[in-house]
Parts: structure tokens; sequence; C-alpha cells
């Protein structure tokens, strides 16, 4: 097998996990549509879980994945299996520690950090305290989801990417479980959720231990704090939780500046994200899953050509699946959202503003798959700073653009700002990789970055030409008639995509390993 099938079998495997776990995601996410549309029980528990989710990014997926994976690739390499799985033990275990300790002063703080990131809340009778009552519940997923993403880090690295894939399905059949078998029973429905965010945590994690212990993994309770690759781990990943840090307050403005909006401004922002997030989790985070261990291999063995390949795989892909998907998003969005939400307590209203969010989003698709795919490659190098750097820029950037868009268009500035700065973050990652891998040239990444616009801006004009059409708007507004006009739309657009890009020799399907390597 080639190093090309390879990765794109790896990736293959994570898009296909990802995409169950994205569809019951939007599935969860219709169910809580439905049932509690865009009002305060929504609003307090999308700001409630803000809380612990930011803190996710900072000990879970975000900082600790992409510090851990190199340093345990390289012990795996220098030292054996042994020595990596006993670096693995060490790190579960401090990491359960001092998250416990977190969980516990958050939990007691928990009435002032919602007072810090949801301060419109007061003005509204009982909604600051529900926010309060739901953080206090969901605190504890911090930790299960952090010991979730470690255990899909070890077995990444073992070249596993099936099941930490398909894991975070759990997450959201918790979700939908506890909306059906637990609100019913709650004198608060909303408070039903929360326990189905704990419980989707808890399967999140348990689902991966039987993978680990096929690859010889034991957990051991093993506390200790001087261990060598330790240190490296938390030397690497402080830059990391400093860069997230400043995004993380980034999101914690934005959520307070909506909470000043707007009732259900906070509710909008969330579900257009909700449906960004759907293709960047199952391509671009997919291809920085893949491509974090294969990077940290090949840096280990001082591959720089092996680097430079990884990541054209890595961005042409992106760019190859990414765009299309931002182009059908604003021509088609309304539907979408539709298609997605419109139901029970969520009206047309409510579409149309998620759909006004979801446009700036689908443009910031391009800044933040960017990041995900090319960040991996600094931290394999093992260079946190410059990802942390530019991280804090980009988020003066989005708190600047904030006040600037947001006279202009009320709650969706705030995602007009977090597409800037995503923009921004990705194009300071893309303009000095060249210094850390000179093997990279960014004339190659840009030839494919604008090969993938031009066959994206066609087709999406196409299709936002083609719905407005007398036939297709005949369809109507109810679920059939926007159905068959998306699944036109899609089909058109798809089709005229592959030709154009195969025009333009743009599909990276047909480009030989040679040439890329």
């Amino acid at each position: 097998m080639t190093a090309k099938s390879g990765f794109t079998k790896a990736f293959s495997r994570v898009a296909l996990g990802t995409l169950v776990s994205r569809v019951l995601g939007l599935v969860r996410e219709q169910v809580f549509a439905h049932l509690f549309g865009a009002g305060m029980a929504a609003d307090a528990f999308f700001a409630a879980f803000r809380i612990p989710n930011l803190l996710r990014d900072l000990f879970a997926e975000g900082a600790l994945s992409s510090a851990f994976v190199p340093v345990f690739k390289q012990d795996m390499k220098e030292k054996g299996n042994a020595a990596a799985f006993e670096l693995a033990q060490v790190c579960f275990t401090v990491l359960t520690i001092v998250l416990a300790v977190i969980i516990i002063v958050g939990a007691l703080l928990s009435p002032w950090l919602v007072k810090v990131i949801a301060f419109g809340f007061g003005d509204i009778p009982g909604k600051a305290e529900l926010t309060t009552r739901l953080t206090v519940i969901m605190f504890p997923f911090l930790l299960l989801v952090a010991l979730a993403a470690l255990a899909m880090s070890i077995l990444n690295s073992f070249d596993r990417f099936g099941i930490p894939a398909v894991a975070p399905a759990l997450f959201n059949l918790g979700s939908i479980a506890a909306a059906y078998f637990i609100c019913p029973y709650m004198k608060e429905p909303i408070v039903g959720m929360a326990l189905g965010v704990l419980l989707g945590g808890l399967g999140q994690f348990v689902i991966q231990l039987p993978s680990l212990h096929r690859i010889g993994f034991r957990f051991r309770f093993k506390p200790d704090f001087p261990h060598e690759g330790l240190h490296r781990v938390g030397k690497l990943m402080l830059p990391m939780v400093s860069g997230l840090a400043a995004g993380r307050v980034n999101i914690f403005v934005n959520t307070l500046l909506a909470s000043l909006l707007a009732a259900g401004s906070v509710s909008y922002l969330t579900y257009s994200y909700r449906i960004m997030h759907l293709p960047l989790g199952m391509i671009a985070v997919g291809l920085g899953t893949v491509a974090l261990p294969k990077a940290s291999e090949q840096a280990a063995n001082n591959d720089r050509a092996g680097i430079a390949a990884t990541f054209y795989r890595s961005v042409h892909l992106c760019f190859f699946l990414v765009f299309p998907v931002a182009a059908y998003f604003i021509a088609c969005g309304v539907d979408v959202v539709a298609i997605l939400f419109q139901h029970g307590k969520f009206g047309p209203e409510d579409t149309l503003n998620t759909y006004y969010a979801l446009n700036w989003y689908s443009l910031g698709l391009i800044g933040f798959a960017g990041v995900r795919v090319t960040a991996p490659v600094y931290y394999a190098l093992k260079d946190a700073v410059r990802p942390m750097r530019y991280s804090i820029i980009s988020v003066g950037v989005n708190l600047a653009a904030n006040f600037l868009f947001i006279p202009f268009f009320n709650f969706a500035g705030l995602a007009a700002a977090t597409t800037m700065g995503g923009l921004v973050n990705f194009a300071q990652l893309l303009h000095t990789l060249p210094r850390m891998v000179p093997e990279v040239s960014l004339r190659r990444v840009m030839s494919l970055f604008l090969r993938a616009v031009a066959a994206a801006g066609i087709v999406g004009l196409a299709m936002y030409l083609i719905g407005k059409h007398p036939w297709m708007t005949g369809l109507g507004d109810h679920f059939k008639g926007r159905l068959l006009r998306l699944t036109i739309q899609f089909v058109i657009g798809a089709g005229g995509y592959f030709i154009i890009s195969y025009l333009l020799g743009n599909i990276p399907a047909l480009r030989s390993t040679k040439r890329h390597s």
C-alpha cells in the first residue's frame, strides 16, 4: 500500500465515522429544536454547555491531543511501546486529578461564570438561575470527554481510526435518548438534556476501551508528576493552551454580546454553527486527525519531504471537499436550515435568522478548515509557539470585528467576525509554513486554492440561479418541496463541480503520488 492510499484509507475511515457522528448530532439538534425551539430554555442550555465545552478544547480534542501524539509517537519509535504506554498511564492519572479539581472549583464558581458569559440573562427572571443549574450538572462532562480524547490519541497513534471517529456518536445518542426517556419525567425538561450530556460523554469514553485493550494498553494509576515524558507533553501543551485560551475568551465575549441582543440570538448562532461544523468535522478535523500522527512519525524520522507530502494531501483534499459545501450552504441554506430545524417551536423566522448566521460561517469554512489541516504540521514538528501567536492575533482581529459588524448585521455580525478571525489565522499559518518545511511551496498551495474557489464559485452561482427558477420555487416551502429542490440543486452542483474540477486538473484521486511527493 502506498503512502497516499494509506492516508486516503485512514481519512475515509475517519470521515465515515465522523459522518455517522455528525448526522446523529444533527438529529440531536433537530430533536432539541423541536422540543425547545430558540427560547429561554434553549438559550440557557447552550450558554451553560458552552462553559465546560470551552475547557474541553483546552484539555481534550485541542491542546492535549495535539501535544500528546508527537511525544507518544517519539517514545514509541525511540523507547518502545512499553515506555509509550507508561507515558499514557501517567497522562491519564494526572489529567484525572487536575480536571477533578477544575470541575469542583468550576461548579462552585458557576453563578459568577454565568454572570460573565451571559450577562444579559440577568434581565430575564429565572434565566440566569437556570443557566447556573445546568452548568453545575454538565461540568463533569469535561473529564469524560478529556479521557475519551486521550484514548483516541493513543488509538490514532496505532493507526486505529475507526472506533475513535465513531465514539462521538455515543455522545449524540446519549443526548437523543435523554430527550425521550429523561426529559418527560423532569420538572424542568431541559435538565434532562443536561443529564444526557453526561450519559453521552461516558459512552464516548467507554466504547474505546475494548480497542485500547486489544493494542495492549492497560490502565494503571501512576501519579508520576516528575515523569520526563509528561514534562515534554506539558511543554508542548502550554503554548497551545495559551492560544486556545485566547480563542475561548473570544467565544465568551461572543456569547456575552449575543446575550445582550434580541432573544434567540445565542440559539441562532449555535444552530448555524452546528450546520457549518458538519463538513468541518467530517472533512477538516478528519484530515487533521490522520495527518497529526503521520506527520509526527515523519518528523521523528526527520523526513521533511514526507511531511510536505502529507500536508499537500491534506490541504488538497480539504480545499476540494470543503469549498463546494460552503457554496451549497450559501446558495441553498434557507432550505437546509428549514429541513433540519423548522419543526415544532422552531418557526420560519428562526429559519431565516439561522440562515443569516450560516452564510457568514460558510465563508469562514475556508479559514476554519485550513487551520485544522495546517496546524498539525507545526505540532508534529513540536512548534506550538507560532500557532499560539497567530491564534492570539486572530482573536484580536475577531474581537475588533465584532464591534465593526454588529451595527450592520446584528447577531450575524458575530458570525462574520468569527469568519474574519479564522481567515487571518489560516493565512498566518500558511505564510510561515515554508520556513518550517522548505519543501512546501505556497505557489502550489495557492494554485490548489484558486482552482477550488473557481469551481465552487461557478457551481454555487448556478445552484442559486436554479433555485430561483419558477418551476423550482413552485415546489413550495413544505418539507417534500424543499427536499426535492435541495436534491436537484445538489445533483446538478456536484456533477458540475466534478466536471469543472476535472477540466482544471484539480481532482485529488487523479494526481499521482510522485507528483505530490
